[in-house]
């Protein structure tokens, strides 16, 4: 199976262990450390967590950034080939902030991921986009692609009808399917949309034809967790899991990610949502 991820590559700078600070309000005693990020990156790294064949096309920086926010990419085995560097702008940055239950507040400086380009040519059974590179740039690479689609529409923000009427699944979270409203119905293909702790959903044709809920785990946190979700959602689908196991493995995923820190750090391996999945039956 061959997974291609088109998508932003960031470097993740976090400050967990104190309150999440309210508008004006300065908050100390977090603890401060960097990982690589960007839906794209986290996407990529999840799936060949999963045991995907996976390739990321995106744009970084020609900084010292850039090698932090690819290095888990490049030694487990991503193939990077088609990754830009970008001479003038500089690799993106996310700033998030953790509080102690595990919840977060993300800013997203783009950076290069503003001047991500339509791949030429896309090899692979799956193609999975997000929407922190250009939305222009997203609907034209589905529209091309001939494979099995993927969309996660986060976050969420205004896209062309053909998007969300041409993937072969979109995924979304609660906010995210209340900014896009009747608009998920028109769609086509599939419809995961995610409920934190109560699980997921998934949806063809305005019909509800799965739903899973994750086991019960100590979240550390939330970071990247829907990131995981995506991966192993696309993984399940593409390895032919009927649509009812492969949401049970994506909430599996999900759930253990949320027990570790740091987005591309907490990714489980498939032998570790294997395990899960077996102790719960």
């Amino acid at each position: 199976m061959k997974i291609a991820v088109l998508g932003s590559i960031n470097l993740d700078i976090v400050a967990s262990g104190a309150p999440l600070p309210r508008a004006g309000e300065t908050v100390s005693g977090a603890a401060l450390a960097q990982h690589p990020g960007g839906k794209g990156a986290n996407q990529a790294y999840a799936a060949l967590r999963l045991g995907a064949d996976t390739a990321l096309f995106g744009r970084v920086g020609s900084d010292a950034f850039a090698e932090q926010a690819l290095d888990r990419l490049r030694r487990e085995g991503a193939d990077l080939g088609q990754v830009q560097v970008d001479a003038v702008l500089p690799t993106g940055v996310a700033l998030i902030a953790v509080c102690p239950d595990g919840e977060n507040q993300i800013t997203v400086c783009s950076g290069a991921n503003a001047a991500v380009a339509v791949p030429q040519t896309v090899e692979a059974d799956a193609l999975i986009c997000q929407l922190e590179i250009p939305r222009a740039v997203v609907a034209e690479a589905i529209a091309a692609f001939g494979g099995f689609t993927v969309v996660n529409l986060a976050p969420a923000t205004p896209v062309p009808d053909v998007l969300i009427e041409s993937a072969d699944l979109l995924i979304v979270n609660e906010t995210e399917a209340a900014f896009y409203g009747e608009s998920l119905h028109r769609a086509q293909g599939l419809v995961a949309l995610t409920l934190g702790a109560r699980g997921a959903e998934l949806w063809q044709g305005g019909q509800r034809i799965a739903q899973a809920s994750p086991p019960a785990v100590t979240v550390v946190d939330t970071t990247g967790a829907g990131d995981v979700f995506v991966a192993a959602l696309t993984v399940g689908l593409v390895g032919r899991m009927t649509p009812q196991d492969a949401l049970t493995f994506a909430c599996a995923a999900g759930a253990l990610a949320t027990t570790r820190r740091g987005a591309q750090p907490s990714a489980p391996t498939r032998a570790e949502v294997d395990a899960l999945l077996e102790d719960r039956r």
